[in-house]
């Protein structure tokens, strides 16, 4: 079973617009929606009310950066500062294009800045590739657990 998407965004239309996006993308991946920061970490570090969801990471985080609570820049820095979660990949996909946020991005360990297009056909397409790309593409780093069903260069499942 492919791992899932979790895209950490608090505009419903933006969610709405990935969401058609994702729906037209050949990936079998999940896509795991929430609203801010918090309920992002408790997510990822299997707490709250996500105490009970399947052991694994997602094969990404598109991260918006302006988030009620926890900020994004907070989340991106406790993902890469923390030896269990630091190996997935975060794209921040956010309408933001202040330099500092870019560099403090970067700064943070992110592993791609996408600035949302303005325009819906841009937005759907950008989202689209960038699932494609990180779920399909996207070989995660040694000592990863990538659930695909693949088989790995040694011919054993990945």
């Amino acid at each position: 079973m492919p791992k899932p998407i979790l895209l950490v965004e608090d505009n419903p239309d933006d969610v709405a617009l990935a969401l058609r996006a994702f729906a037209q993308t050949p990936l079998a991946n999940e896509v795991v929606t929430v609203g801010d920061g918090k309920h992002a970490l408790d997510y990822l570090l299997r707490q709250g009310a996500y105490a009970k969801r399947s052991i694994g990471n997602p094969s990404v985080v598109l991260l918006d950066l302006t988030l009620p609570g926890l900020e994004g820049l907070e989340l991106l820095k406790h993902i890469k500062n923390d030896p269990v979660l630091q190996s997935i990949p975060v794209v921040v996909l956010t309408a933001s294009q202040r330099k500092d946020d870019l560099a403090r991005a970067y700064k943070f360990k992110a592993n791609a800045y996408v600035i949302k297009p303005g325009d819906l056909t841009g937005f759907v397409n950008a989202v689209r590739e960038l699932g494609i790309f990180w779920a399909v593409f996207n070989e995660p780093p040694p000592g990863s657990r990538r659930v695909t069903g693949r088989s790995s260069p040694t011919g054993k499942p990945a």
